[in-house]
C-alpha cells in the first residue's frame, strides 16, 4: 500500500470517527459563570433565604428549590435537543404512583445534543452545584426523558433513595398554562415530616431548569396533564452524593378493629339477595373462592335496598372528610355519626355476627365460631353438618346465632381468636387514589377484603378507580377489581400481597349525560381478620 493511499484511508477513518463522536457543546446560562451569583446562592441556600438574579431564582418555601430560566443559551440547540429526544423509544410506565412514558437511561446515548447536554449537566454544572451546596457531588450520571400526555400523572413522593442528593428537571415543552395541568406541585409537611398541602405549583416552561435537594421534606408531584393535544416533555434525573440525615419514618397508628355486632339472621333476610342464602349455592361459591381466593357476587343486595342506599349516599347530611397524607392516600370517608338510617343499617349488616357467618360460608375462612374447624374430628364434623341441615330445611342458610350451647362449647375449646374487622364508607372522584407504602408492607397480614360499590353504573376502566392487587416488591399484578354496582367483591390476600386504588383521572371527571353533578362513586370497604 502506498503512503498516499495509507494517508487517505487514515484520513477517512478519522473523519468517520469524528462524525460518529461529534458532540454539540451545550452552553448554559451565564449566571453559572458569575462568581458573585454563586456566592449569593450558596449563602441564601444555607440561610434558607429567598434570592433572585436575572434568570435565576432560589425559593425556600416549602423547601429549597432553584429555578433557572433560559438554562441553555442557544435556542437552536434546544430545538435540536427536542427533536433527538422525541425520536427515542419510550416505554409506558404505570403503577400505583405514576402513569407516563419514559425513555431508557440516557447516560450512553450518542446523539450530539443529548450527549452535549449530558456533558454540560454532569460536568461544569455539577461542579457549580457542588460549590453552591458545599458538598462533593459524584460523577454518577442519572438522567432520562419523560413524556406526559393527557391524564398522565406522578403522585406525591419525596424522591428519597440511597445516593440521590439533588433532583433536577429540564422542561422542553410547547407554550404551557396552568390549565394544561402537568405542574410541579411542592408540598408543605407536618411535624411528622408527612405532606400536608400544596404550597406552590410551578408551571412548565421551555428551557427552564428546576432543581431541589432530596430531603425528608421534599414532597412533590406532577399534577395530571389535562391538555389533550400537548406533550409535557422533560429531562430529569439526580445528582448523587452523601444523603441528608433522615429522621425515622413516621409510623401511623393502627386502625382500630372491632368484633362483630350482635345482630341475628333477620338482617340477612332483610338485605341480602335470597339466592345467596341458599346453602347449596353457598357451597358452590366456597368451592370457586377456594380455587382462586377471590369472587364477585353480582346483585348482592336486594334491588330495593340497593336503590335506597344509592339515594341515601347523595344526601347532604352525610359529612365527608378527606383522608391523607398525599404520599399514601387521597379520598373521602363518611363520618359514621352523620349517616342516615338506611346507611347505618347497611353498615350494621356488614359488621353483624350473621354476616361474619355468611362470609365464612362463602369463603371457608374461620370468621365465626360456628364454622367447621380443621382440627375437629370426623364425628364432630358430622354432628355439625347434621345440625346445619336441620336448621336449613327450608333451603336457606341464614346462620342461626342463638344456639348458646354451641357458643359456650366453642369458646371453652378455644377454637380461635375472636374474628375482627374494620371498615370505611368511601367516596371517590377525580384525583383520588391510594398508594403502596412501607408502612402497609410492614403490617401486611392474612385478611379478607370486601368491597361493595354504589353509583358506578357508567364507570369505565380507563377512568381508574379500580383496586389492583400486586405481589410485594414486584411489578406483577395479581388481580384487578373494577367497581361495579351492587357487586360484592371478596378477595383473600396473604402477607406478600398489597393493594392500591388507581388514580382517578380527568376522563372520569366529566359529567354523565343528564346528570348535573360530577361523576362520583361510593363503596363500603371492609377488611375481616380470622
Amino acid at each position: 500500500m502506498s503512503a498516499k493511499r495509507q494517508q487517505e484511508e487514515c484520513g477517512n477513518t478519522d473523519k468517520r470517527k469524528r462524525r460518529k463522536k461529534r458532540e454539540e457543546i451545550a452552553e448554559v446560562s451565564s449566571v453559572v459563570d458569575d462568581e458573585e451569583v454563586k456566592r449569593a446562592v450558596r449563602e441564601a441556600w444555607t440561610r434558607r433565604a429567598h434570592y433572585t438574579h436575572e434568570n435565576l431564582e432560589l425559593d425556600c418555601h416549602p423547601f429549597p428549590h432553584c429555578i433557572i430560566q433560559n438554562f441553555i443559551s442557544s435556542e437552536t440547540f434546544v430545538e435540536n435537543l427536542q427533536r433527538e429526544l422525541l425520536d427515542l423509544n419510550f416505554h409506558e410506565k404505570s403503577n400505583d404512583l405514576y402513569k407516563f412514558k419514559q425513555s431508557d437511561d440516557l447516560r450512553k446515548r450518542t446523539e450530539p445534543h443529548i450527549s452535549g447536554l449530558r456533558a454540560a449537566l454532569f460536568g461544569r454544572f455539577r461542579s457549580w452545584l457542588g460549590e453552591v451546596l458545599d458538598v462533593e457531588l459524584e460523577p454518577t450520571v442519572d438522567i432520562s426523558c419523560a413524556k406526559y400526555q393527557y391524564t398522565d400523572v406522578l403522585l406525591c413522593h419525596d424522591d428519597e433513595l440511597e445516593g440521590r442528593r439533588v433532583a433536577f428537571i429540564l422542561y422542553l415543552v410547547p407554550p404551557w398554562q396552568s390549565s394544561d395541568g402537568g405542574t410541579l406541585d411542592l408540598f408543605t409537611t407536618d411535624s411528622h415530616f408527612q405532606p400536608q398541602s400544596i404550597a406552590k405549583s410551578l408551571v412548565p416552561s421551555l428551557n427552564t431548569l428546576v432543581l431541589f435537594e432530596v430531603s425528608p421534606v421534599s414532597f412533590h408531584q406532577v399534577s395530571e396533564v389535562l391538555s389533550e393535544d400537548k406533550c409535557r416533555l422533560s429531562l430529569s434525573g439526580w445528582f448523587h452524593g452523601p444523603s441528608l440525615e433522615r429522621p425515622p419514618r413516621h409510623i401511623e397508628p393502627p386502625i382500630p378493629r372491632s368484633p362483630h355486632l350482635p345482630r341475628d339472621e333477620t338482617l340477612l333476610l332483610e338485605w341480602v339477595n335470597p339466592v345467596y342464602l341458599d346453602i347449596s349455592y353457598q357451597e358452590q361459591i366456597q368451592e370457586e373462592f377456594e380455587d382462586s381466593s377471590e369472587i364477585q357476587l353480582k346483585d348482592f343486595l336486594k334491588e330495593e335496598k340497593f336503590l335506597e342506599v344509592s339515594e341515601s349516599l347523595r344526601l347532604a347530611q352525610v359529612k365527608w372528610t378527606r383522608r391523607g397524607p398525599a404520599n399514601k392516600r387521597c379520598y373521602e370517608v363518611a363520618s359514621l355519626d352523620t349517616l342516615p338510617p338506611c346507611l347505618s343499617a347497611c353498615w350494621e349488616l356488614l359488621r353483624s355476627e350473621a354476616f361474619f357467618l355468611l362470609l365464612s360460608n362463602f369463603t371457608g375462612l374461620r370468621l365465626h365460631y360456628l364454622c367447621p374447624n380443621d382440627e375437629d374430628d370426623e364425628k364432630e364434623d358430622g354432628a355439625k353438618e347434621e345440625e346445619e341441615q336441620e336448621s336449613t330445611r327450608d333451603g336457606e342458610a341464614t346462620g342461626s346465632l342463638t344456639d348458646s350451647s354451641s357458643t359456650n362449647k366453642s369458646r371453652e375449646k378455644g377454637v380461635c381468636d375472636t374474628p375482627e374487622c374494620f371498615g370505611e364508607l368511601r367516596r371517590w372522584s377525580h384525583g383520588d387514589y391510594t398508594l403502596l407504602h412501607d408502612g402497609e408492607a410492614a403490617r401486611a397480614e392474612y385478611a379478607l377484603d370486601l368491597i361493595l360499590p354504589f353509583g358506578c353504573s357508567d364507570w369505565q376502566s380507563e377512568f381508574g378507580g379500580f383496586t389492583s392487587y400486586v405481589a410485594n416488591e414486584e411489578d406483577e399484578e395479581l388481580l384487578t377489581v373494577y367497581p361495579e354496582d351492587n357487586s360484592l367483591a371478596l378477595v383473600y390476600r396473604d402477607k406478600e400481597t398489597l393493594k392500591f386504588v388507581k388514580h382517578i383521572n380527568h376522563k372520569g371527571s366529566s359529567q354523565p349525560p343528564g346528570n348535573s353533578t360530577c361523576r362520583t362513586f361510593y363503596d363500603f370497604s371492609f377488611v375481616y381478620y380470622e
